[in-house]
């Protein structure tokens, strides 16, 4: 069974990371997901919780910045 996309129709892009913040994925991860094979979407969709928590970290940097 084809692994399915993260999608979540909900696209918010931090152009700094490169990444979309609803599904955690690059923009070239976004544009490659068809080609990919399953091991590598599964790969990126087991790295997720990181990517997220790395978004969090900038996120809150960025606010003490502020």
């Amino acid at each position: 069974m084809t692994v399915p996309s993260p999608c979540l129709d909900a696209c918010t892009y931090d152009r700094k990371a490169d990444m979309c913040v609803g599904c955690f994925r690059t923009t070239e991860e976004i544009r490659q997901w068809k080609k990919m094979t399953d091991h590598k979407r599964r790969s990126i969709l087991s790295d997720r919780r990181r990517r997220e928590a790395k978004a969090i970290d900038r996120k809150m940097k960025a606010m003490e910045r502020s």
